[in-house]
């Protein structure tokens, strides 16, 4: 698949599902869940312990199905050993040019974090396909319509407090995408082995989606 089918894949699905958490127990079966459930792009954040391999089994055992990345990419040497692992997508809570670069070398799409309009602008120019909006929660929608106003070409993700209630709501505001954690991926779920239950909310996401697009 090139960047752009990747990108594409993000665009289309409107969802990266945040999978992070204190233990890797579980996080496998949930990735499968989530897929189940039309979940299209995983993340799995480096502060997860032994992410890397995690990233590795689920990018082998779900390639044809799902995009697996990775988040919380603070430097180009993680992300260079997230793309061995075959991670397709990187996501960063801050803008790092040396990391936006490593992705790029390697033809992955690469999502770093801003919140201000300067930052955001600054992110595109250094070569960003995707921006994090990040912490959205603090301003909600309301933000990202104001900022698409003057900035329309931005592709915009908001990531942080995205729930059932406020996907519509975002989607309308002009986000290309959302970034969703534990709304979703529900550690509580996690914890009692309830991956058909994750399966069943994921597919509540999936629909939120494209009911916001109609």
């Amino acid at each position: 698949m090139t960047k752009q089918e990747q990108l594409s894949l993000i665009t289309e699905s409107g969802l990266i599902v945040i999978m992070r958490a204190d233990k890797p127990r579980g996080l496998l079966e949930a990735g499968r869940a989530l897929v189940k459930g039309g979940i299209r792009a995983l993340e799995v954040t480096v502060t997860t312990p032994k992410a890397l391999e995690l990233i590795r089994q689920l990018a082998d055992e779900l390639r044809e199905k799902a995009l697996v990345g990775v988040g919380s990419v603070l430097d180009a040497e993680t992300a260079r050993a997230a793309i061995l692992s075959g991670a397709e997508f990187l996501v960063c809570p801050i803008i790092n040019q040396e990391v936006i670069a490593m992705a790029n070398r390697y033809g992955k799409v690469v999502i770093p974090g801003a919140f201000t309009p300067t930052e955001i602008v600054a992110a595109q120019t250094a070569g960003a396909d995707l921006i994090k909006v990040f912490p959205a929660e603090v301003l909600g929608p309301q933000y990202v319509k104001a900022v698409k106003a003057p900035l329309p070409q931005v592709q915009l993700v908001p990531t942080g407090g995205i729930t059932l209630e406020n996907i519509g709501a975002y989607l309308k505001a002009g986000a290309t995408a959302l970034g969703v954690g534990g709304s979703l991926v529900n550690r509580k779920m996690l914890a009692e082995g309830r991956f058909n239950a994750l399966t069943a909310l994921a597919e509540r996401f999936t629909a939120a989606v494209k009911e916001a697009r109609k």
